[in-house]
């Protein structure tokens, strides 16, 4: 019997991911990166060479301090957004994107712009099935 080497078993593995399924990984990651936010601090990120906490935070408006913190924390652990810390007072924190983070900044741009794009037609549609829904009541 052939002994497979630790590489050869993770791409097998690499070819058996289907978001489908709740225990698969790819699920988690699909759940971290469809989030509003992530979506927010990707796009705005994606517009400039950096940016400063401070900045994002007011780029986006209502995303709470808690929030920002923990999503940047958590887009810098998958390796989507690196964050350098310059010694000054007070301490200046520099975010910006990583080359897989430009990759997905780009998609998730595209949806943002979707959003911006087809609101109105969605917002009609909506109307109508509101109204429609309630005259079935």
């Amino acid at each position: 019997m052939a002994t497979r080497t630790a590489e050869t078993r993770r791409q097998e593995a690499r070819h058996a991911y289907d978001a489908f399924l709740k225990e698969c990984p790819t699920s988690q990651l699909l759940a971290r990166i469809s989030d509003k936010w992530v979506g927010l601090i990707l796009s705005a990120l994606g517009q400039t060479e950096s940016m400063r906490y401070s900045d994002l935070g007011r780029r986006i408006p209502g995303v709470s301090q808690k929030m920002l913190t923990q999503t940047l924390r958590a887009l810098e652990r998958d390796g989507l957004v690196t964050r350098t810390v310059t010694a000054s007072v007070p301490v200046r924190v520099d975010y910006r994107l990583t080359p897989l983070g430009h990759s997905l900044g780009g998609l998730l741009s595209s949806v943002k712009h979707w959003a911006e794009e087809h609101f109105d037609q969605v917002s009609a549609h909506r109307d109508a099935y509101d109204q429609e829904a309630a005259t079935d009541a």
